[in-house]
């Protein structure tokens, strides 16, 4: 990818120590961006252009005081210039039927997925319009379409991607936000998950009109595109990237 002639501006990422977190961070690092990488784990990893923060985001949601200590963390590192892009792409899935789903699962959800990128958001709000920033959240297909099992992850997730298309409501001029909706990705989450079921990974992959699941890579590369003055008149999207599955009816006939 070209690189981004933009001095040194600042992205940062949650969830940066994922699959596709990772990819996130090392786009916008080739895009020409510094990158602060959080994730609820701890990171002794040096990187040129890297700067990992580890980041409870629960805590971040519940506890302000959390949250002022995190933005003076960032704060220091990019010397008061602040960010320019926001990549809301931590998440947790949990699993479970709506006749069994705790309180303290289901209120995990909401706060990771749903009330820490719009708490981040807000954190963030000033800098990002003085840069003319940009945010991007990591969605889901579940926000469309989901399954069995899935109440809390595909309710979390569409109402981030509802979240998106609001926000741009209160400040559409001098921020972009977007979301990106993947489906099946071949994170090493997703690939351990089939260990000794190839058949099964197949049938998921040929499931997809495209005959695959996607990378990493080119989740992250949308990211980038739509943090980028390329997309200047992308406002208020939730772009699927889905190889096509978003179109498909699942029917057992």
């Amino acid at each position: 990818m070209r690189k981004i002639n933009n001095g040194q501006q600042w992205a940062l990422v949650t969830g940066a120590l994922g699959g596709i977190g990772k990819a996130l961070t090392n786009e916008f690092v080739d895009a020409g961006y510094s990158v602060i990488a959080t994730d609820i784990k701890s990171s002794n990893i040096k990187e040129t252009n890297i700067y990992y923060l580890q980041l409870d985001l629960e805590n971040f949601v519940l506890d302000e005081n959390y949250a002022a200590e995190f933005y003076q963390n960032v704060s220091s590192i990019t010397n008061g210039n602040g960010i320019s892009c926001l990549i809301n792409n931590a998440a947790t899935q949990i699993l479970a039927d709506t006749g069994k789903i705790t309180r303290r699962q289901w209120n995990a959800s909401l706060n990771v997925n749903l009330s820490a990128p719009f708490f981040l958001s807000q954190l963030f709000l000033k800098d990002l319009e003085q840069n003319n920033g940009a945010i991007v959240n990591i969605s889901s297909i579940h926000a469309t379409q989901t399954k069995k099992q899935f109440v809390a992850y595909a309710t979390t997730k569409a109402a981030l991607s509802s979240m998106t298309r609001n926000m741009v409501l209160d400040v559409g001029n001098r921020i972009r936000i977007n979301a990106i909706e993947p489906a099946a990705i071949a994170t090493d989450m997703l690939k351990a998950g089939f260990l000794g079921k190839e058949e099964q990974y197949r049938r998921l992959e040929m499931f997809h009109p495209l005959g695959r699941v996607g990378t990493p890579s080119e989740v992250a590369k949308l990211a980038v595109f739509l943090s980028s003055k390329d997309a200047g008149f992308i406002q208020g999207a939730c772009i699927s990237a889905s190889g096509g599955i978003q179109g498909c009816l699942s029917d057992p006939l």
